[in-house]
């Protein structure tokens, strides 16, 4: 999810990206016509501006990245090649049986504002708020109930039923971290959202300022007592697009950002001065969706012609320079539950494609396909629409802001969901694969399920996997469960891309997740 990615991953997620020029404001770089440099200052790219700091409604990974450094949660992921998590604010945590886990709390971690320190009731508080007031991204939490209190530093987080991805996904990523119970009551009156107003920081940094789609500016937290970061400042700007992202880097505006795979063979062999370039795999996907209760494709035959007519290669080689490799469905190699091959081979078949439209009893057929104004995205549309050209299926492109864009298949947001025929989606994922499926249950249909692809076999396989241990066992759920998306006809898997980066070795060690994204607080100035 949703980024997520990236994205999106999640997941996808509610982006709202940022315009940045050609990296200079008035003949001078943008970092020194926004701040002057002084003291140990890390400039970063992110792929989208904030739209929330309240982790118990993130939309997308850039902003876990902002709330890892301002807040603390139990656990968080290791940086390195490998996924694993340590422990951060918790001294201990016990599985005490498959639905009860007890924490013990580190003592002396506080939060700024005089709100006191971290207790078993603020942890309670929040994880049950992300429950109580229906958050988007409940389903990082699974069947989670409650917390029980046992002193002010133990408390034991209760599940209805098993839960195995809650070590994964949700105490090192979004919905662990924890808020002050104080602080957001004081500010909110019922302890729903607090949006972009945090009212308490518990972390190595705090937030000293944020500029809409312009950068967000991290300094130092006077009263925090652990571990002092590497930077008196942590300076973030929102760059949507990785090409202009790219610019930005070679003017000097940032030190770090993550680079496009069409650019990533040019940056190997010619990079720009005291740079180190990385690759890394990501857990994205890409897929074309298609909105099942649009008229123009209620039609299973319909789906699987346009399944068959995308050659997936093709897509690769135009978009992501060959340098992307074909995904087999939601979950990446290396994830329980890859699949080796999808039921639709990557290249497609004309042929069989043609053999379905005319089952359907279909011609001159139009179609719209929604997509990002980003250029990786664009690409991938325009392809796609002249490979379904040749079975005869015109497709219009509406390219779409990201605001515009990430309410598109939102019932809360209106109606627009009812026009939506075609869309190119990315989610962004975590080293689990209850993340890469949970968004495509039926109770997600008009909120992340925008194929509004529906199953009882997927919900219940849904719900089993989440309870085994045994990962070959939970790998053969979870590959039935891709088989049944592509089999709807409504998904049309294309590539998990790749996460290359490069920063300035002459500034920053810059430590990563596995999957390329940065840990803030491991950065150390060089």
């Amino acid at each position: 999810m949703k980024d997520i990615v990236g994205n999106v991953s999640r997941r996808a997620f509610l982006k709202t990206g940022a315009a940045l020029g050609g990296g200079l404001v008035a003949g001078m770089p943008l970092s020194q016509a926004i701040w002057a440099a002084e003291g140990k200052v890390l400039k970063a790219r992110s792929y989208v501006d904030l739209a929330t700091l309240d982790p118990g409604f993130y939309s997308a990974s850039a902003e876990i990245d902002v709330m890892y450094c301002l807040y603390s949660k139990l656990t968080h992921y290791k940086a390195g090649s490998e996924w694993g998590w340590e422990l951060e604010a918790a001294e201990r945590m016990e599985q005490v049986d498959p639905t009860h886990i007890r924490f013990h709390l580190k003592k002396g971690i506080r939060f700024t504002g005089g709100h006191g320190e971290i207790t078993a009731k603020d942890v309670k508080f929040s994880f049950e708020r992300v429950i109580k007031h229906n958050s988007p991204i409940k389903p990082d939490w699974g069947p989670f109930d409650h917390v029980e209190i046992e002193d002010d530093y133990t408390g034991v987080i209760v599940f209805k039923a098993p839960f195995v991805p809650v070590w994964n996904v949700a105490f090192p990523y979004g919905v662990g971290h924890i808020v002050s119970e104080d602080a957001v009551m004081k500010a909110t009156g019922d302890g729903s959202t607090f949006g972009l107003k945090p009212p308490a920081f518990s972390g190595p940094y705090v937030l000293a300022d944020w500029k809409a789609k312009q950068y967000t500016l991290l300094t130092r937290n006077p009263d925090w007592s652990g571990p002092k970061p590497g930077f008196d400042e942590i300076r973030i700007i929102p760059i949507s697009d990785e090409k202009t992202a790219e610019r930005a880097y070679q003017a000097g505006d940032v030190d770090f950002t993550l680079i496009s795979l069409d650019s990533l063979s040019t940056f190997k062999s010619n990079p720009p001065a005291d740079t180190k370039v990385e690759e890394h795999p990501s857990l994205y996907y890409y897929w074309i969706g298609m909105n099942i209760d649009h008229p123009k494709l209620k039609d299973i035959n319909v789906r699987k012609a346009i399944q068959w007519a995308i050659d997936v290669p093709q897509i690769l080689d135009a978009a992501f320079a060959g340098q992307a490799e074909v995904a087999t469905g939601t979950i990446p190699p290396g994830i329980v539950g890859h699949r080796d091959k999808a039921l639709v081979p990557p290249e497609g078949d004309l042929a069989k494609a043609k053999e379905f439209l005319e089952e359907a009893g279909v011609n001159d057929l139009t179609l719209t396909i929604d997509c990002l104004n980003e250029s990786l995205f664009s690409s991938i549309a325009q392809t796609v629409q002249a490979q379904l050209s040749q079975i005869g299926i015109t497709v219009q492109v509406n390219v779409q802001d990201s605001g515009s864009f990430w309410t598109l298949g939102m019932e809360s947001e209106g109606d627009r969901w009812k026009e939506m025929q075609l869309s190119l989606m990315s989610f962004s994922s975590l080293p689990d694969p209850h993340y890469a499926t949970s968004f495509f249950v039926q109770n997600q249909v008009g909120v992340w399920n925008w194929e509004r692809f529906r199953s009882e076999r997927f919900d219940e396989l849904s719900a089993k996997g989440v309870t085994i241990n045994d990962p070959n066992e939970r790998g053969n759920v979870y590959q039935e469960m891709q088989d049944l998306m592509e089999e709807s006809g409504a998904y049309r898997f294309l590539t998990h891309g790749g996460n290359p980066v490069m920063y300035r070795t002459t500034r920053t060690q810059a430590p990563t997740r596995p999957d390329g994204y940065p840990l803030f607080l491991e950065f150390r100035p060089v």
